[in-house]
């Protein structure tokens, strides 16, 4: 959030010096931590963010690689007149234990979600194959780990 703060003052200062710098590091420090004292995200968070912000770029780029070969999956079942998909409800439950990672997964995949038990639609029974230990799972699985080493 600091580094957020600091990006947004020098964007609406226009241009870049070292009075201007200096004073927006000081003025985004003590911003940031007014607004620590008042929510409940701490300098020990805005580290963890830090260190896992190369995993979350990864899992963004997952999902979109994940997201364009679903839409060829989808184009084949429309373009092939003898496919005959047998669209599914695939349920399956996950071990991840933050309420964070539940709910990244669940924007990513699902249709609904009951405590750790997700609901998948699949538009071919095949697809639903592997979805407990798929690509995104593993990948929050190693966010909490290195989230919960703070």
């Amino acid at each position: 959030m600091f580094i957020l703060i600091f990006a947004v003052w020098l964007i609406l200062n226009g241009k870049i010096t070292l009075e201007i710098c200096v004073f927006g590091l000081v003025l985004s420090a003590a911003l940031f931590f007014f607004l620590c004292g008042f929510t409940d995200y701490s300098v020990r968070a805005e580290i963890t963010l830090f260190r896992l912000f190369p995993l979350v770029l990864r899992y963004l780029w997952v999902l979109v690689q994940e997201i364009v070969k679903a839409n060829i999956v989808v184009l084949g079942i429309i373009l092939s007149p003898d496919m005959e998909p047998e669209p599914a409800l695939a349920y399956f439950e996950t071990d991840l234990k933050s309420d964070m990672a539940r709910a990244v997964l669940a924007d990513s995949i699902t249709v609904s979600v009951e405590g750790s038990t997700f609901c998948v639609h699949c538009l071919d029974k095949e697809l639903a194959e592997g979805l407990d230990d798929s690509v995104f799972v593993r990948l929050l699985r190693e966010m909490e780990a290195k989230g919960a080493k703070r």
